[in-house]
C-alpha cells in the first residue's frame, strides 16, 4: 500500500470471517494507518500512557459488520503486544472508532486525539503465529 511515495509498514493479523488487524511499525506508519488508511467504521486501538503502535481492526471488505467482544479484545491485545507494555501483566488499551481519531495541528508524528474512547484491559498477545510485514 503506497501513501505519498512512502511505503506503509504494518503488521497484519488475519482473523476468521475476513476480519483484519493492522499495527503500524513507526510513528510515521501510525499516522498513515490512523489518518489515511483507516475507514470511518474501523476500530482503532492504542495502549494507554506509553509508546506503542496504532492498531486497526477492519471488517471484511464490503460489509458493515460490528466486531464481537472477543475480536475487540484480540485487537486490544495486539496493541498491548506492540507497545512498551508488552512485558506487563494486564494492560489498559484505548479503543474507539477510527472516525473519532484526529491529529492536533502541528503535532509530531504518532500523536493523535481521541473522542468517545472506551478502555479495555487485556494481556498482551498475538492472535496467531503467522505475521505479514
Amino acid at each position: 500500500m503506497k501513501m505519498k511515495n512512502d511505503e506503509l509498514k504494518a503488521y497484519e493479523y488475519p482473523l476468521s470471517g475476513g476480519w483484519l488487524i493492522m499495527a503500524g511499525h513507526s510513528d510515521k506508519d501510525n499516522d498513515q494507518l490512523s489518518l489515511k488508511v483507516a475507514r470511518a467504521e474501523d476500530w482503532w486501538f492504542h495502549v494507554r500512557g506509553m509508546p506503542g503502535s496504532h492498531v486497526l481492526l477492519r471488517s471484511p471488505e464490503g460489509t458493515s459488520q460490528e466486531p464481537d467482544k472477543e475480536m475487540l479484545r484480540q485487537a486490544a491485545a495486539v496493541a498491548a503486544w506492540h507497545s512498551k507494555a508488552r512485558a506487563g501483566g494486564v494492560v489498559a488499551v484505548s479503543c474507539t472508532k477510527a472516525k473519532f481519531v484526529g491529529k492536533p495541528r502541528g503535532a509530531k508524528p504518532g500523536t493523535v486525539t481521541l473522542r468517545k474512547e472506551t478502555v479495555l484491559k487485556v494481556r498482551p498477545g498475538l492472535p496467531s503465529e503467522s505475521v505479514k510485514q
